[in-house]
């Protein structure tokens, strides 16, 4: 059974930040009440909540934390894992080490998206190689906590390493750990990839969680991404995972929100 999540974020997160809702406590609690399953956490820092803190609001609005997302620590810190910088990469590594920590308890999960780090005018084998080091770490510490960490391709006007699912899968393999994977992004892939449905069925060993919005970035229903060839194909490989929704919070975060449940709940999940 498909679970279906939301991305949300504290009330200071940049106004780039790719969630629906802001205010975690808030948030989580609207979540609920529109009809979701759990929320998916946009963080730049691990801090941002206690482990106390987010147990206690998650189960006064019976919700869970369907992943744990580190957009932010690029977006709002500058950290990548391609970076040379030593004292930067070890600022990632300890940010990284906490939302491995925050996800043992919660979800299980965390994201990996534009924070893998760009390219730019070096030789791609010097950035993956970079890419790799910082990976393998992570995914040491992370295995040892019990979690998983989920790659995202992201496209290519917002970043220019890993765009494609298949590229992304050729990076997993790389990677070599049981514990790191892919997390497809419908919206992305709508850029990047030949064809939604034939791409996750193709990738399907690797689809471990999936971003929904529609193809103008809006909640799912508001433009012409065709989700019933995305939702047959992840019928087809039997996904029994996360489907969360990070969209562009228009008209206005609530009416996002709840657009994108209603429409979903209404077809599919």
């Amino acid at each position: 059974m498909i679970n279906l999540g939301i991305a949300i974020a504290s009330e200071n997160a940049l106004p780039s930040a790719f969630v629906v809702l802001r205010g975690l406590e808030k948030s989580i609690k609207l979540a609920h009440e529109f009809g979701y399953d759990g929320v998916e956490l946009a963080l730049k820092d691990p801090d941002e909540i206690t482990h106390e803190e987010l147990a206690s609001i998650l189960k006064k609005n019976n919700m869970k934390v369907s992943a744990i997302s580190s957009g932010q620590v690029f977006a709002a810190r500058g950290l990548m894992f391609t970076d040379s910088d030593k004292e930067k990469r070890e600022e990632l590594e300890k940010a990284f080490h906490g939302f491995i920590d925050l996800a043992a308890d919660f979800g299980g999960l965390v994201n990996i998206g534009r924070v893998r780090g760009s390219i730019g005018n070096r030789k791609k084998e010097d950035a993956e190689n970079l890419f790799l080091d910082m990976a393998w770490r992570l995914s040491d510490y992370a295995e040892k906590r019990g979690v998983t960490m989920i790659l995202e391709p992201v496209n290519r006007y917002e970043i220019d390493y890993i765009n494609s699912t298949d590229e992304g899968v050729e990076l997993v393999r790389k990677v070599g750990r049981k514990n790191f994977t892919m997390m497809p992004d419908v919206f992305h892939m709508n850029i990047e990839d030949d064809h939604i449905g034939e791409a996750l069925i193709r990738n399907s060993e690797h689809v471990r969680y999936v971003h929904l919005a529609d193809s103008n970035r809006h909640a799912p229903g508001d433009g012409h991404m065709d989700f019933d060839d995305i939702f047959s194909a992840l019928g087809k490989i039997g996904y029994d995972g996360w489907c969360t929704v990070e969209c562009l919070p228009y008209p206005d975060p609530e009416t996002a929100a709840e657009r994108a449940v209603k429409f979903l709940r209404a077809r599919y999940i």
